[in-house]
Order: C-alpha cells, then structure tokens, then sequence
C-alpha cells in the first residue's frame, strides 16, 4: 500500500497490541480492506465474500488468514472460522455494512454485534478516506497512484451493555450503540483530516 499510495495512519496506537480485536471498517472502494490490511499495526483476518476466491486470489487470500463468507446463507463454517480468530486473540476486520456503498456506516447488518457480543471482543472503529476522491489516470478504477488516503482508528468500546446477554434484543440493542459509535468516529475521523 505503501509503494502504490501515500497511506496517512491515525490513531494506530487506539488498537490494543494484543488479545481479541474486531476492527469495524467503512466500506467505500475495493481497496479499503487491502489498504486497512497494510498499515494496521497487527495482522487483520477480514471476512470476505466467497466470490472473491477465485484463480490465484483463492490460495492467496487463504494463506494470508482470510475468511471466506457465503453471504447468501447463515455460514456457520465463516462464523465458526471468524470466532476462531477471536478466540485465538487475533483480530477479525469486518466490514458492517456488508457490501460496498456510501462507507457512511448508515445501515449495518448484525453480524458485527453478533461475533462483538458472542466473544466479548472490543470494537476498534476504522475509518479509510480518500480512496474514492479522484480517479486513476491508468486504471480509472482506483485512486490515482501516489494519492493520499488516510485510515483513522478510534478508541476501542465494548459493543454489549454488560449482562452477557446474546438474545435477539440484545443483539439489535448492541446494533443501534454500534452505529451511533461508528458514525460519530466517522465525523471525527472527516474533521480530523479534513475530507
């Protein structure tokens, strides 16, 4: 990412250096995860739909601890390789809103709740900017080569409200304090660096 852009990290130090992490990341462009991927201070495991494991990407992707999702189903092979990573103390990227879109964090599914509340794990929110400013002159695609894209980390949180429940309320409750925490690290992260 290093060779191709001008990454500008904030707030790496907000990561925990060890132990469970989930890393919430806005999702505007393809090379939001790859761009997280590289200047995050510890390995990152991202759930990645299943559709992205093809030819050489599939060994490649795999090797590097990438979970390969069905998002057409309750995948329970994803989920248990997700809270496998957790469990191991790794840290697990997830993208919230489940696809690519505005990265506004305006509408998450409950899979982020889900693992944050099932394994205790604290939410570091990940804020990637600038990778859909301008285009590439060779590959129109993506930022143009060079360009400056910052990733903002905010201060980790705990997403359940300390009963341990994991029903359905608790779930869509865990949901709505989520959201609320990861669009105002989105506003931050917009003033902080002035995009």
């Amino acid at each position: 990412m290093y060779g191709l852009w001008k990454p500008r990290v904030l707030g790496a130090w907000r990561v925990p250096a060890a132990g469970p992490v989930i890393l919430a990341v806005n999702h505007s462009h393809m090379i939001d995860g790859p761009m997280l991927m590289g200047t995050a201070p510890r390995p990152v495991h991202f759930l990645i739909k299943k559709e992205a494991f093809v030819g050489l990407l599939d060994p490649f992707l795999l090797g590097m601890g990438q979970v390969k999702v069905d998002r057409t189903t309750a995948d329970r092979a994803a989920i248990t390789n997700a809270l496998g990573v957790l469990e191991a103390g790794g840290v697990l990227g997830i993208f919230p809103e489940g696809t690519r879109g505005e990265g506004d964090f305006a509408s998450l599914r409950a899979g982020l709740a889900y693992f944050a509340v099932r394994s205790g794990a604290p939410i570091v929110p990940a804020a990637v900017l600038g990778s859909t400013e301008h285009r590439g002159r060779l590959i129109r695609a993506m930022p143009p080569l060079r360009s400056k894209v910052d990733v903002v980390f905010g201060d980790a949180f705990e997403a359940g409200d300390g009963s341990g429940r994991r029903t359905r309320t608790a779930l869509d409750d865990a949901t709505v304090r989520i959201q609320e925490r990861l669009t105002a690290h989105l506003e931050n992260a917009k003033r902080l660096t002035g995009r």
